[in-house]
């Protein structure tokens, strides 16, 4: 019998994880993390919320439970970098950072001093041992709800350490188990939104932080066809919430697209038409590398690769740079591949590790 922390976050998933490890005969402590003190627009504290449900769940189980406030690490260490990448006109993933970062460090360092020989999420990821004897980060039995994407930045001292309770369970089954347990969760929608923040109209919210610096749309050819809000509100590829709907292309109609950021001159590029030449490339380079086996598997290999989280897999070729730079180039061009968004590698269900997008090198060239 193991003594295992759960990170409880109020869902179906975490309450889960604790009820099959308490149903295993170890010994369960679920911990609620508080991340963020602010209420949302509405005068709503969702935290509070989740930890009602938290002590629900846990006195259902019959386990104990405590709540852990980590609102100062999440602030330093996820929230300035989440405000740091929109200053710079990209478009961040904070989750990855935050299971890096909280979950799976501050969070871990809490658990070891409460003595646990373990710590587990409701995450749908598995583990595996390579023949090294070195963890594995598997991809999860259910491939719709799969989340080794946000988990690629683990190391060995994370992964030693993490269990995965509802792994190899479809999302279906997880809510069946709730629910013949008496569980409150079962039906508990999925959380969307920021990481520990959740779900907020998002320019009113990130205007909260970064001041908005409104300019012109201007097309290719340096016709202003309209105004933005601000180059942080804008993403690569993003079609709603242009406001340009009825302005006529150069040669016609169409909906409108963003190409590109021109944050020197505060310009927002903008076309028509969702195939626009610009908006695909090959090869990418990304920075901050990091490898689930401590080190990547040669200089250069192939492997499948997601640009973004649900995207069905790419096939790439993965060349190691210095200072954690990687180039990747895809067997077939790839759309509006986003700065700021992470490149996650995979040999078959094996997460190999990834790195955040930095520059697309070959927009608009052909393949």
């Amino acid at each position: 019998m193991a003594k295992i922390v759960v990170g409880m976050s109020g869902g179906v998933d975490s309450s889960v994880a604790a009820l099959l490890l308490k149903r295993a005969g170890h010994e369960v402590i679920g911990v609620f993390m508080k991340n963020w003190e602010e209420k949302d627009e509405n005068g709503v504290c969702t935290s509070e919320s989740d930890w009602a449900d938290v002590r629900s769940v846990c006195e259902t189980i019959g386990i104990p439970y405590y709540a852990v406030n980590f609102v100062k690490e999440y602030e330093e260490r996820v929230f300035s970098y989440f405000l740091a990448e929109y200053r710079r006109g990209r478009t961040p993933n904070p989750d990855v950072l935050c299971n890096r970062e909280i979950k799976f460090k501050a969070f871990l360092d809490f658990a070891m001093e409460l003595g646990a020989d373990a710590l587990a999420t409701g995450h749908f990821c598995r583990l595996g041992d390579a023949p090294d004897g070195k963890k594995q980060l598997l991809r999860g039995a259910d491939g719709n709800k799969d989340q080794s994407y946000f988990l690629y930045m683990l190391g060995q001292r994370a992964l030693e350490k993490a269990v995965f309770p509802v792994g190899g369970l479809t999302k279906a089954q997880v809510r069946e188990i709730a629910r013949d347990a008496g569980l409150t969760t079962c039906a508990k929608k999925d959380s969307t939104g920021v990481c520990f923040i959740g779900e907020r109209r998002f320019k009113p919210f990130l205007e909260q932080f970064l001041p908005a610096q409104p300019g012109e749309m201007q097309t290719l050819s340096g016709r202003v066809v309209g105004r933005h809000d601000g180059l942080m509100y804008y993403t690569l590829g993003q079609r709603r919430g242009l406001g340009i709907g009825g302005v006529a292309g150069e040669e016609g109609g169409g909906r409108w697209f963003v190409l590109a950021k021109d944050m020197a001159r505060n310009v927002l590029i903008v076309e028509p038409g969702g195939d626009h030449p610009l908006l695909y490339s090959r090869s990418v380079e990304g920075e901050g590398a990091t490898w689930i086996a401590g080190e990547p598997p040669a200089h250069a290999f192939d492997c499948a690769c997601k640009y973004r989280y649900r995207q069905p897999d790419q096939q790439v070729h993965v060349e190691i740079q210095e200072g954690g730079r990687v180039l990747v180039t895809a067997r077939e061009r790839q759309r509006a591949v986003t700065p700021g968004q992470s490149m996650v590698f995979y040999d078959g269900d094996v997460c190999l590790g990834g790195a955040v997008t930095d520059r697309v090198l070959d927009a608009g060239q052909e393949a």
